[in-house]
């Protein structure tokens, strides 16, 4: 569909030239980053098995990568959901990191960190519905609801004529004993 040829061009626009800048200037992003890096990975230490790296600029750059990689992904139609579940899944901590707006005193500065803050929720609520959309195709649990009806019916019908063979056999089979009896 031709909306679809557009939308998704213009939701990785703002990701792709986000992620190209950041890949060139990690540093600038990193003082920002640093507060979200030292939860996730404080977090991910605790539940995980193995220790996850603390360097944030290498947590900047993989970010980045993950916006210039799906957002190129999207913008040209392939993979289109998975690479906005990607997006959606990066642009959260970006977001928390970017826009902390309770952490602002200026009301000039609070109000930029809030319409940023919201631009990226919106940016977030467009990612999600591409996320989901099959474009008009039934989604994955439909067909294999439906997969798993076809095989149980088709299983049904080969027990059945299965049961109908053997009550034949067993027939046949007592019809040659009451000949051979008699």
């Amino acid at each position: 569909m031709l909306v679809r040829r557009i939308a998704r061009p213009l939701l990785a626009a703002s990701f792709v030239y986000g992620g190209i800048d950041t890949l060139r200037n990690p540093q600038t992003r990193v003082p920002g980053a640093a507060p979200v890096v030292e939860t996730i990975t404080r977090t991910a230490d605790e539940q995980l098995p193995v220790q996850v790296p603390r360097d944030v600029e290498q947590w900047v750059r993989i970010d980045a990568g993950v916006k210039v990689g799906a957002g190129s992904l999207l913008a040209l139609g392939k993979l289109p959901r998975l690479s906005a579940l990607a997006l959606a899944g990066s642009i959260v901590p970006t977001t928390l990191a970017g826009h902390r707006f309770w952490e602002h005193e200026d009301p000039e500065e609070r109000f930029g960190q809030i319409s940023n803050f919201l631009k990226n929720l919106g940016l977030l609520g467009g990612l999600l519905i591409a996320a989901v959309d099959t474009e008009g195709r039934p989604s994955v649990g439909y067909r294999a609801r439906r997969a798993a009806k076809r095989a149980a019916d088709s299983t049904e019908r080969g027990y059945e004529k299965a049961a109908r063979r053997a009550a034949k056999a067993q027939r046949k089979a007592e019809k040659k004993a009451r000949k051979a009896t008699s």
